[in-house]
């Protein structure tokens, strides 16, 4: 196809990656047909980033010839440079997304989500609020083809880090690198917070083996609340997906700010100038529309105390918690909010009671 002699010709570093994720598109979509679950993306989301990203950092180690169809290879049209000498920033950044891989993996592990039977809840509630036709639409063109593209684009910045001069690290990789590992560590405690939580809530019981940070002695009121407002989570509504969108601006920025980048426009002058931030971009805006969607779910759930959570606590930025909190001392309203948020105002059923 002409597609892909272009593809060879003009960028063949692509070329696998190109073809591997039209493979998992299509195998995730016909598995999701077959199994009348549309959570096949989810299972492999986990590991396809850090595919992209290790092929990327690793091309001098690929053949030139692949020994069976779809194993990876490194086309002898990719220029000698970036074919025999591995990248130092293209490694870094690939030992950031594996260290990812197993936080994520060890999460999506302990809540079960691997089992083939398991389905985000979120796609149930979706199913219940359109016609099948326009589902299994949906189905095709976002969570089978869009999820897929967006994993593709995570592994970009690492494709850029290997096309820059092949230079020890700097100080800004260092920086960088520093943060990506802080923020790993931080979702791993907002995902031991939320799994302590959860643990409690339908046992009843405390578990004595909770990870650091997520030793938090919750009480009935927590559960009759029925989510999790404490620790990290009375900073943000959602400190995990935080700290996701942060990962992955980090990884998106290694490559350009490093000396070897060129110069970017900025502020961007036009659309064009904005490509080189598109992983991240298109990240946080899914994640965004997301937390718009399941905020919906968990709301309609818990109306009164999920819409004071909503007041007294940022989305996403910690740094605007306290400002919530002070418009709501101006309005008079700050005792009772922090009451049926972080205090016992509920009633026996967690719905809250209006105050």
């Amino acid at each position: 196809m002409d597609f892909w002699r272009v593809l060879m010709h003009e960028a063949p570093m692509f070329v696998w990656p190109v073809k591997f994720c039209v493979a998992m598109t299509a195998t995730t979509y016909v598995l999701s047909i077959l199994t009348n679950n549309v959570s096949q993306v989810d299972r492999v989301w986990t590991f396809l980033p850090t595919i992209y990203t290790i092929y990327y950092a690793l091309l001098p180690f690929w053949p030139s010839i692949p020994p069976t169809y779809l194993f990876p290879s490194t086309p002898d049209t990719i220029p000698a440079s970036l074919r025999e000498t591995f990248s130092p920033r293209a490694l870094l950044m690939a030992s950031l997304v594996v260290t990812w891989m197993f936080r994520l993996s060890y999460n999506t592990w302990r809540r079960g989500l691997f089992s083939l039977k398991d389905e985000d809840y979120r796609w149930e509630v979706l199913r219940q609020k359109i016609s099948p036709f326009l589902f299994q639409v949906f189905n095709l063109l976002f969570i089978a083809i869009a999820q897929n593209i967006i994993l593709f684009l995570l592994g970009l910045p690492t494709a850029r880090a290997v096309a820059q001069p092949h230079t020890p690290l700097s100080t800004s990789d260092y920086i960088f690198g520093t943060l990506g590992l802080l923020i790993i560590l931080t979702e791993f405690i907002s995902d031991n917070q939320q799994y302590s939580f959860q643990t409690f809530k339908h046992s009843g019981k405390l578990s004595p083996n909770e990870w650091p940070g997520a030793r938090i002695q919750w009480t009935k009121h927590d559960a009759e609340r029925g989510f999790v407002t404490r620790g990290l989570w009375a900073w943000s509504r959602h400190p995990n997906f935080l700290c996701e969108q942060s990962f992955w601006i980090i990884i998106t920025l290694i490559p350009l700010l490093s000396p070897d980048s060129p110069k970017l426009d900025f502020p961007p002058t036009s659309f064009a100038s904005l490509t080189p931030f598109l992983p991240c971009l298109v990240l946080c805006s899914l994640f965004f529309s997301s937390t718009i969607f399941t905020e919906s779910i968990s709301k309609a759930k818990y109306p009164v105390a999920y819409s004071a959570y909503q007041e007294r606590v940022a989305m996403f930025l910690p740094l605007l918690t306290p400002v919530w909190g002070a418009l709501l001392e101006i309005q008079g309203r700050k005792g009772s909010v922090d009451s049926l948020v972080y205090g016992t105002g509920l009633n026996s059923k967690g719905k809250g009671k209006a105050e």
